[in-house]
């Protein structure tokens, strides 16, 4: 053993990790996300306003997209709901805007990636 590499206990290689997603693929929110930049980006911008409280309307969401068509936006959100990782929340004020959350099961499943994340070693 060698005194240069620390001992991580239920760690996991990066490659095992993606084995993992891609053995679930199917059922998880990691791989629709990763379809493509567009699927990334709109994960991202969704966990980023709900971590900060921000409201984030379907509209805005669309617009904030980068090189993403305005119906390509809205087929990936429509996709996110119905795969039941986002539902669209009427705007109180405003019964035509609509805002977008995540599920607590898509909040969860993320939190997971995250640590999972977080424990890779080499």
């Amino acid at each position: 053993m060698s005194a240069n590499k620390p001992i991580i206990l239920n760690s996991k290689t990066l490659l095992d990790f993606w084995e993992d997603q891609m053995r679930q693929s199917h059922t998880s929110s990691n791989y629709f996300f990763r379809k493509s930049p567009s699927h990334y980006h709109m994960m991202l911008l969704v966990m980023s306003a709900f971590k900060l409280k921000q409201k984030l309307s379907v509209e805005t969401l669309k617009t904030k997209l980068f090189k993403t068509s305005r119906p390509k936006s809205a087929l990936i959100i429509n996709e996110a709901c119905e795969k039941g990782f986002f539902k669209l929340i009427k705007n109180s004020t405003d019964q035509r805007v609509k805002n977008i959350v995540p599920t607590e099961s898509f909040i969860n499943e993320y939190e997971q990636y995250l640590t999972t994340l977080k424990n890779i070693s080499y």
